[in-house]
């Protein structure tokens, strides 16, 4: 099973990325982290310093890679609320 240090990794690799461009990525899901700590990230797991990347860490890159990529969305609006408290549209097959 892949780990979030083997995505990350993968990544990495597919997208070319250096050490910068994964901290300018965080940084836009405005996310910290430190050069020493994320090279401990891309440490093999049996060497002295590995630390496991958690879900909260994935999540941001991915959120910051969107950024990134895409750039940000103009004009982002929330979802509107229904009388429940609900977000979005209602499913038809959803019995009330």
């Amino acid at each position: 099973m892949l780990t979030n240090n083997d995505i990350l990794k993968k990544l990495r690799v597919a997208l070319s990325l250096h050490t910068e461009d994964i901290i300018q990525i965080l940084a836009l899901a405005d996310f910290e982290i430190s050069k020493g700590a994320l090279g401990d990230i891309f440490r093999n797991e049996d060497q002295p310093g590995y630390m496991e990347a958690g879900d909260q860490l994935l999540r941001n890159f991915l959120n910051g890679l969107i950024i990134y990529k895409r750039g940000k969305f103009p004009n982002a609006k929330p979802q509107p609320k229904d009388d429940n408290g609900d977000v979005g549209p209602q499913r038809k097959d959803r019995p009330e």
